[in-house]
């Protein structure tokens, strides 16, 4: 297991998608988070997972987000890779998914959020920021999920 900065932070694909778009809802909220994680030093993690999900979710219209210019969205992802630690997902990350998948009921897309948790994991950091709560509540024994909008004060 790769040890990693104090207190390191996973950032969901919401996150960043909040963070990046202007139009969303939560952009704001999104916005001051990541800023106040990296003003107060915060290691922030994410995976390869969280940016083909990125582009997915960029590239495709949204509610409140038509899609972007290709050339747009992959140098953001470029900008991301030198921004934050990526998490590289390697046959340790699989055991421990697999692991994972066997210990905790888990099925279809929740394979994703597993993933992640798995990840995490296998890469030292134990906090997880995220919008979607509810579908990291089966790793409570695992990792820490801090909503968007609670984190006030990173540790």
């Amino acid at each position: 297991m790769a040890r990693t900065g104090v207190n390191p932070v996973f950032l969901d694909t919401n996150i960043l998608v909040h963070a990046n778009v202007a139009e969303s809802p939560r952009h704001g909220v999104a916005l001051e988070t990541v800023e106040q994680l990296s003003e107060a030093g915060v290691e922030m993690w994410i995976s390869r997972q969280v940016l083909r999900e990125f582009l997915a979710v960029l590239t495709r219209p949204q509610v409140f987000l038509k899609p972007r210019p290709i050339s747009t969205i992959t140098a953001t992802v470029r900008q991301f890779e030198t921004l934050f630690r990526i998490a590289e997902e390697n046959a340790t990350v699989t055991a421990r998914l697999l692991d994972l998948l066997e210990r905790t009921p888990v099925g279809g897309r929740q394979v994703h959020d597993a993933n992640i948790v798995a990840t995490m994991l296998s890469h030292g950091v134990t906090r997880l920021v995220t919008e979607n709560t509810t579908d990291f509540k089966r790793f409570a024994d695992l990792i820490t999920v801090l909503p968007l909008g609670a984190v006030d004060q990173p540790v």
